[in-house]
């Protein structure tokens, strides 16, 4: 008889059990045995997928990063406009983070976590890839001076750190509101941080 391999759903599986499992227990906390249980797979078929706890976590926080970045670049261009920009990238950010709550909660959670250690490069490599394509839209626009000329990490502190106090108090349970309640509010206090004001309704 062949033997049968685990399906790709059991890796899903798995990666929606631990996430579950850190929620309940706290990453420290959690074991791969309550996320075989969870997950109601057996020890062979999470050691197939994962060799530990610590690298199911590193799958499942770049799945999350990666979501978190499509979601936000593909809203994008450099034909897209710095008023219409700002607007598109806070209220993908809120969204994002709404509709993926669990994920986003452990993403924010654990960005400073040792065991990421194992897939940093994958991390960095992400994070430059998103850089990029946020570039793409930025430079134009400060080309054309639609966007202060701003180095582009305080570009993008500016347009999503606000949002992102909201959604950190939101996750953490400190706020009952959804962030993206507030999205208008959000979007206009972007605006006027990076918009130049001769084309802030641009």
């Amino acid at each position: 008889m062949d033997r049968i391999e685990p399906s790709h759903a059991t890796r899903n599986d798995l990666l929606q059990a631990g996430l579950k499992a850190f929620q309940q227990t706290g990453y420290e906390r959690a074991t791969v045995a309550n996320i075989r249980a969870i997950a109601g797979v057996s020890n062979g078929s999470f050691f197939h997928f994962f060799k530990s706890k610590e690298a199911l976590a590193a799958a499942l926080y770049l799945d999350a990063l990666h979501s978190y970045h499509d979601a936000m670049a593909r809203r994008v261009s450099e034909r897209t406009g710095a008023a219409e920009g700002v607007e598109y990238l806070v209220k993908a950010h809120l969204r994002w983070v709404v509709d993926h709550r669990s994920q986003a909660r452990f993403l924010f959670e654990q960005s400073r976590s040792e065991w990421l250690g194992q897939v940093r490069d994958q991390q960095r490599a992400a994070n430059a890839s998103f850089k990029r394509s946020v570039q793409r839209w930025m430079e134009p626009r400060v080309k054309d001076g639609t966007l202060y000329d701003l180095p582009p990490p305080v570009l993008i502190a500016q347009i999503i750190g606000p949002a992102q106090i909201f959604c950190r108090a939101w996750l953490s349970g400190r706020k009952s509101q959804p962030p993206d309640r507030h999205a208008k509010d959000l979007v206009n206090c972007a605006r006027r941080a990076v918009v130049c004001s001769s084309s802030a309704g641009q």
